[in-house]
């Protein structure tokens, strides 16, 4: 092939097919210091260390009725990966805070989901940070449907994934080497079921492809794993603090090793994610999960979890 003209290139770049850019709203690349509505500019530079290396941050941030949900908390575990990463940003966290709104307000929609990436930069194709002078700032808000009740009254259903959880020096930041979490979404495709959960060589419970997992133990207390080999997520933290402080009868909250086999014995088995906050599992490895009448079925908990939740994120939501 011969070598074009860049106006020329440039035409068919634009003209190159985008799937999924119909959910594309507003976004904002610091290089350009722009936000753009045309999803057909939304290019990310191939020598990005974020691309070819995975060396990159990114949260995802719900929004709805016009209220961004967890912002500075996403933003405080963007702060934490960072400085692991040793990841400058291009500009104050002020400003991130800042452009994050603007970019929330230019999508012209009350719900949706933001995506925030912060990279090593570009720089070159090496493995080396050396090779990049200033970090990358990407922010993108997306167009997001959310589940509505038939999807809470049915659950999910879960199983044993055979990828391992992530190392300890790398599960609680956030990112962008996602091919564990990828391959866990592989294997739901393949077996025919919602979700992937992790377990360590000890059998100990650690987390789903996309989602903090908890159970509600025969005792009617809240469990978590160990938040050293998890990403704590923004939403199981605010479902623990507003099951210890449920009136009129809070919920023991615990955060200990949860061994595979309390799954058996457990009323609930629980999911936290962003966009669905709180969803009842209804059977594991193929056995229901939970007791009596709820056996089989998303439960008590997990029902009142999701309407606290909501309230909660949209009463302690950032306004744009």
């Amino acid at each position: 092939m011969k070598a074009v003209d860049a106006q020329t290139y440039l035409a068919a770049l634009l003209a190159a097919p985008r799937p999924g850019s119909e959910n594309v709203l507003a976004f904002y690349d610091h290089r350009v210091g722009h936000i753009c509505t045309d999803a057909s500019l939304l290019l990310l530079p191939l020598d990005d260390h974020i691309c070819h290396r995975g060396d990159g941050l990114f949260e995802s941030i719900s929004y709805r009725q016009g209220r961004l949900f967890s912002l500075d908390q996403h933003l405080n575990r963007l702060k934490d990966g960072a400085a692991a990463l040793k990841i400058t940003p291009p500009c104050s966290w002020g400003e991130v805070r800042a452009i994050i709104l603007d970019v929330a307000r230019a999508a012209a929609s009350e719900q949706g989901d933001m995506r925030v990436f912060l990279s090593r930069g570009p720089g070159g194709f090496g493995i080396s940070p050396s090779e990049c002078p200033q970090a990358g700032l990407y922010i993108v808000a997306l167009r997001k449907s959310f589940a509505g009740e038939a999807f809470y009254e049915k659950g999910l259903t879960a199983f044993t994934s055979d990828i391992p959880p992530k190392q300890e020096y790398l599960a609680r930041i956030k990112n962008t080497n996602y091919l564990p979490n990828v391959f866990m979404a592989m294997e739901a495709t393949q077996k025919g079921m919602d979700v992937a959960v992790t377990f360590d060589e000890n059998g100990f419970l650690g987390e789903a492809a996309t989602a903090n997992v908890g159970l509600v133990d025969a005792h009617g207390s809240l469990l978590c794993p160990e938040l050293r080999r998890i990403l704590p997520g923004t939403t199981m933290l605010a479902a623990l603090e507003l099951a210890a402080r449920r009136v009129p009868d809070p919920l023991p909250v615990l955060e200990r090793p949860i061994h595979k086999d309390e799954i058996s014995t457990a009323r609930e088995m629980l999911l936290f994610t962003s966009s669905t906050l709180c969803v009842g599992v209804t059977h594991f490895d193929g056995i229901p999960v939970g007791h009596g009448a709820w056996r089989g079925k998303p439960g008590p908990v997990a029902q009142w979890l999701h309407t606290a939740l909501l309230d909660h994120l949209l009463q302690q939501g950032t306004p744009f």
